[in-house]
């Protein structure tokens, strides 16, 4: 009889080892639940001042007050003598804080260049000229606080002609350069105007680090431009060439969509290129669902 419920006893807790066990191993398998929200950043080309800036902010205003994104990235972005910069204008409407990057020089009269808006606490920023420095291109980093994170983001306007692919593809490895030098090991989100499609020859070294987060989630976009480009069909031929790239070890695409692609009553458009919002979520780093915080 002891013989017997020692048996039953050794019995019950080797059934209780593996009941645990197994519960440990689907909880390694299972994806953890997200434990912050989403990000959501919305990049656009301003068209600087052209089409009439004055009837065309309000527009852009309207969208971004409703869809609040933590992050802005803006190209082609104006400021002189009788025209504020366009950033701080829409930061200044939004309540957020504003950066800003140009090869024009700092007491110019006229400055063209790239902005990235937030409504984060900013951690840190800079910038730098791409080469070649006669394309007057530049990328643009900020780290900003989300919560207890922290995430790079970086913005960019690449070369804009048919036929120049290779300076873009220098402007990339100068992007790469620049992203490397700043991100230390927290993760990034770069986005900006490309002029080229995500899988332009050029634009092939992002992908080694990177996921186009539109193309990830639509992959059928290349075949109907016209229901996916960024380019407003009114000015341009349909293609997509505004892009978000999440790290591919860092982020995870929840949504991205084209906005700001309808003209109001009076037939004023926000811009000549359409914005685009992706949301995206954050990885855990290991099973138990750590993620980099800030430092």
């Amino acid at each position: 009889m002891r013989a017997a419920a020692n048996i039953r006893k050794f019995s019950c807790r080797w059934l209780l080892t593996l009941v645990v066990l197994a519960a440990a191993v689907a909880a390694c398998a299972s994806p953890p639940s997200p434990s912050q929200p989403d990000i959501s950043l919305v990049t656009l080309n301003l068209y600087h001042d052209k089409a009439d800036w004055p009837k065309r902010l309000p527009l852009i205003l309207a969208e971004l007050k409703r869809l609040r994104p933590d992050v802005i990235a803006l190209q082609e972005v104006l400021g002189h003598e009788t025209l504020p910069n366009q950033a701080q204008t829409i930061a200044d409407a939004l309540g957020y804080r504003f950066v800003f990057s140009s090869t024009d020089p700092v007491d110019s009269p006229r400055r063209y260049g790239n902005a990235l808006l937030t409504r984060h606490p900013i951690l840190a920023q800079d910038w730098k000229k791409l080469e070649p420095l006669d394309d007057a291109r530049t990328a643009l980093h900020l780290r900003i606080a989300i919560g207890d994170r922290a995430i790079n983001v970086y913005n960019t306007h690449l070369h804009w002609t048919d036929q120049g692919g290779a300076i873009r593809a220098q402007q990339v490895r100068g992007l790469l350069d620049f992203i490397a030098a700043t991100s230390g090991d927290l993760p990034s989100v770069v986005a900006g105007d490309f002029n080229a499609v995500a899988t332009a020859p050029e634009l092939q070294p992002l992908s080694t680090d990177f996921i186009d987060a539109y193309g990830t989630l639509h992959p059928g976009a290349a075949a109907d431009p016209a229901s996916h480009g960024t380019l407003n069909l009114s000015y341009f031929a349909p293609k997509r060439i505004d892009h978000v790239f999440l790290q591919r070890d860092a982020f995870v695409p929840v949504e991205a969509r084209i906005i700001l692609d309808q003209a109001d009553a009076a037939g004023t458009w926000p811009s000549d290129h359409y914005g685009l919002q992706v949301r995206f979520r954050q990885r855990a780093v290991n099973a138990v669902g750590t993620e980099p915080a800030i430092q």
